[in-house]
């Protein structure tokens, strides 16, 4: 069973054409994007356009060739939009949403995980503490929401106190049936497998993320969110126990793997744009 999984794409309609083109080319039966699906203009409108205009578009073309198409939205994709780019996924057969919920397809589970825990980048809509006495990181200015008018300056030390933690959310998951056929898709990295190195040289994995991972041991997880991650620590692919865990990246090229499934292989590509 084929694979192609890329993340991170931000809204980039010549990565999002590139991997349809790069679908039908692999033969893939799934494509799973990670999450930052949505542009990142600084102007809210932007999102929703893209999700009712290019990808509502998109997602006809992945029907039309029988290719399932599945997503979770990462913390760059704006959390008002969550009903809008739900409603669109529903309308087709081939398109599953992945966020916080499970998709059964050729014998293998799908489980997503939109949370991230807290890290420096200032929206917030799915920030969490990692565990429950976990405390706030360094920021690199005020916490953000997104709201029906714009954005909302927080107060996010107060804030981060009454929030849930990501292990309770991650432990709340649907669970598979077999975890030797059960693929994780979490946007937040986990620590300690050098998946998570920013450009400012802090790692920002989640701590809750490997523990999670490390105890259900699931076939594999999939990973984005630190794009520099890979060019900076050489490792885009790492092992936890009997999970193998792939964070690709993106950058100024359009990155993917492709992974067969059955044969446990996979191979990273970075296209040319």
């Amino acid at each position: 069973m084929k694979l192609l999984y890329t993340t991170d794409l931000h809204g980039n309609r010549r990565k999002y054409e590139l991997l349809f083109k790069k679908a039908l080319a692999f033969s893939a039966d799934i494509v799973i994007n990670g999450g930052d699906l949505l542009p990142n203009t600084g102007d809210p409108r932007s999102q929703g356009e893209f999700i009712e205009g290019f990808l509502e578009e998109l997602f006809r073309g992945f029907e039309k060739e029988k290719i399932y198409y599945l997503s979770c939205p990462g913390n760059d994709d704006l959390k008002i939009f969550d009903e809008k780019y739900s409603r669109v996924c529903a309308r087709f057969s081939y398109v599953k949403l992945l966020m916080r919920e499970k998709a059964d397809i050729f014998g293998y589970e799908f489980i997503g995980m939109d949370r991230v825990s807290d890290y420096p980048f200032r929206l917030k809509d799915r920030c969490r503490k990692d565990a429950a006495g976990s405390r706030p990181g360094r920021q690199f200015g005020s916490g953000v929401l997104s709201t029906e008018r714009g954005f909302k300056i927080i107060d996010w030390g107060s804030r981060f106190r009454k929030l849930p933690a990501l292990e309770d959310e991650l432990a709340n998951l649907p669970p598979p049936e077999d975890p030797k056929k059960a693929v994780y898709v979490i946007h937040m990295p986990p620590a300690n497998l050098g998946l998570d190195l920013c450009l400012s040289g802090d790692r920002v994995g989640s701590g809750a993320v490997y523990r999670f991972l490390k105890e259900k041991q699931p076939l594999m997880s999939l990973h984005g969110h630190i794009h520099e991650s890979p060019m900076l620590s050489g490792r885009w692919q790492a092992s936890l126990g009997r999970t193998a865990c792939i964070q690709p990246g993106q950058g100024g090229d359009f990155s993917y793997v492709l992974i067969d499934l059955e044969k446990m292989h996979w191979e990273k590509k970075d296209d040319l744009l």
